[in-house]
């Protein structure tokens, strides 16, 4: 019989939990979806976007990973590994002042999650656009690998997201 992996069963709950968000307590609108599978490096790829349901200027894209490593550690059962899933969100941010703004998401997303992330941030503009300022793309990258032990945390995970989109959209 088929035994789901740890990402399996992570994306699983993770997914039901953001359409509840969505479809029931409508306080998201899920824009996109992706569930994919990397034939070239044997991985799993699962990302799904939204933005507050009231306030669409910010998207957040949340992301889960698992390395040919970390399948391979989890179905042979490797004595010694821990095997798991690498997290990380992707937010999306129009900014006009650019250093203020850059500094204060940096902070604000590392009190949100008391520096267990790595905050990257890149500025882009389409040429030729007579928009100003930039397109902040924001990358969250959470320092360690979850598992199924961190399923618990999954409500208390999303509501720090939410939590995020709002500090953003204020920012």
């Amino acid at each position: 019989m088929y035994d789901p992996t740890v990402f399996d069963n992570l994306k699983v709950a993770l997914e039901n939990r953001v359409y509840d968000l969505d479809t029931i307590e409508r306080e998201i609108r899920i824009t996109n979806r992706s569930d994919q599978m990397d034939f070239a490096v044997l991985s799993r790829r699962f990302a799904i976007q939204f933005t507050l349901f009231h306030l669409e200027d910010v998207s957040a894209e949340i992301i889960l990973k698992a390395s040919l490593n970390d399948l391979a550690d989890e179905i042979l059962e490797t004595p010694g590994e821990n095997p798991g899933c690498s997290l990380s969100l992707r937010f999306q941010k129009h900014v006009t002042h650019e250093k203020e703004q850059c500094d204060l998401i940096e902070e604000s997303l590392s009190d949100i999650w008391e520096n267990e992330v790595l905050v990257t941030q890149t500025l882009s503009f389409m040429y030729g656009e007579e928009k100003s300022g930039y397109m902040n793309q924001i990358e969250v990258k959470f320092k360690t690998k979850i598992n199924e032990e961190n399923m618990r945390e999954i409500p208390g995970f999303l509501h720090s997201v939410l939590d995020a989109l709002r500090v953003l959209h204020a920012v």
